[in-house]
Order: structure tokens, then C-alpha cells, then sequence
């Protein structure tokens, strides 16, 4: 697993995140694609996600599980759904001078990830699971 170290000024952005424009899909793109980016949340790891051509994506929780599926816009915010989560989970990300932060809101919870790390290597990902 990658050991992930968020910087605490990273956790301290979310009031100024609030003056800034979210990005659109094209800034998103031209942005994310063709990378891995690792999300923090909270000081700690949460997770990382490929961004591949086509607006497809490929997201893990570090555990080397990984997920496929892809992303899209809607209403200003973008919007992901994975191959076995078909429900889309919208988010807003704002880019800062520390990176990527996306802010995912329900009505029952926030979710805010910060970027930690962007790398040009693919995420490890375990095989296929085999058996019954």
C-alpha cells in the first residue's frame, strides 16, 4: 500500500475553497487525464483515482481493489459512475495552488478530498478475483 503524508495546511483550505469557481469539464479533463491522482481526507489517506482516456477512470481505496467506470458533467459538477455503483456520485473540485480538492455533498453528509499526490504510473491493482 502507498503510504500517503497530507501536509496540515491541506486541511486548513476549505473556507477559501468557497470564493473559487468549480472547474467544468473541460479544465477537469485537460487537467486529470492521463494521471493518478491520490485523495486525502481529514489528515489521512482515502483513496486514488486513474484518470484514463475517454473519460473513463479507474478508483481504489488503496486496498488494491480497484473499481472501473467513468465520468461525466452535469449542473457544473462531475459526476462518476463505476461499473458496480451505477448510482452517479457528483462532486465539485475546485483546483488550488496545493491541488485538486472535491467536495461531494448529500443531504445527510459532506465529503471534502484533497489532493496529496498526482503520479503519471497507473494504480496497482489486484487480478480478477477467481473461484466460487
Amino acid at each position: 500500500m502507498k503510504q500517503i503524508v497530507i501536509p496540515l495546511g491541506l486541511m486548513l483550505l476549505a473556507p477559501a475553497l468557497q470564493a473559487q469557481d468549480t472547474m467544468g469539464a473541460a479544465a477537469f479533463e485537460a487537467y486529470t487525464q492521463g494521471k493518478t491522482f491520490y485523495y486525502g481526507a481529514q489528515g489521512t489517506a482515502y483513496g486514488a483515482e486513474e484518470y484514463l482516456s475517454d473519460r473513463r477512470v479507474r478508483w481504489s481505496f488503496l486496498d488494491g481493489d480497484c473499481q472501473t467506470g467513468y465520468w461525466y458533467e452535469d449542473d457544473g459538477l462531475i459526476c462518476f459512475v463505476y461499473d458496480d455503483r451505477p448510482d452517479p456520485q457528483c462532486w465539485s473540485f475546485v483546483k488550488t495552488t496545493n491541488g485538486l480538492v472535491a467536495r461531494y455533498l448529500t443531504q445527510t453528509r459532506e465529503t471534502e478530498l484533497y489532493e496529496v499526490e498526482q503520479s503519471d504510473e497507473p494504480l496497482e491493482c489486484k487480478g480478477p478475483r477467481i473461484g466460487v
